[in-house]
C-alpha cells in the first residue's frame, strides 16, 4: 500500500487540525441567530471531520481503505469551503476576515485529490 510518508504525515496532521481550531474560532464568532446556529453547525461538523477522517486514512488498513478515507477528507473540506462561501455571500460575516481559511481550504482539497490520484496510478492493475 502506498502511505504517505511519515513528516508528510505529521505535517498534515497538525494542518488539519490547526485548520479546524482555526475554524472552530470562527464558529464561536458567528451571530446568536438562527442562520448563525446552523452555519456554525455545519461548519463544525464538516471542518472537524476533516481532521479526524485524515487520521483515520493514516491508519487504513488497505491502498482502498486509505483512498476511501482520503476521499472523506476532500469532501468533508470542500463542504467547509462551501460554508465558509455561504457565510460570506450572505454577509454574515466578511469574506476579508474569511479569505486565509477559503485558501487554506481550497489548497486541502488540490493536496486530498493530487494523493488519492498518485495512490491510484501506482495501484496495481
Amino acid at each position: 500500500m502506498t502511505k504517505v510518508t511519515n513528516s508528510k504525515e505529521t505535517e498534515l496532521k497538525l494542518r488539519t487540525k490547526d485548520f479546524a481550531l482555526r475554524v472552530i474560532k470562527v464558529v464561536e464568532s458567528l451571530p446568536k441567530t438562527t442562520v448563525g446556529f446552523e452555519f456554525g453547525k455545519q461548519l463544525f461538523r464538516s471542518v472537524t471531520s476533516v481532521s479526524s477522517n485524515y487520521r483515520a486514512a493514516c491508519r487504513a488498513k488497505s491502498t482502498k481503505d486509505f483512498i476511501y478515507k482520503l476521499e472523506d477528507v476532500t469532501e468533508e473540506a470542500d463542504e467547509t469551503l462551501h460554508w465558509l462561501e455561504l457565510i460570506t455571500e450572505s454577509n454574515t460575516i466578511e469574506q476579508k476576515k474569511l479569505e486565509s481559511l477559503m485558501d487554506e481550504a481550497n489548497q486541502l482539497v488540490s493536496i486530498f485529490t493530487k494523493s488519492i490520484l498518485t495512490t491510484k496510478a501506482k495501484e496495481p492493475k
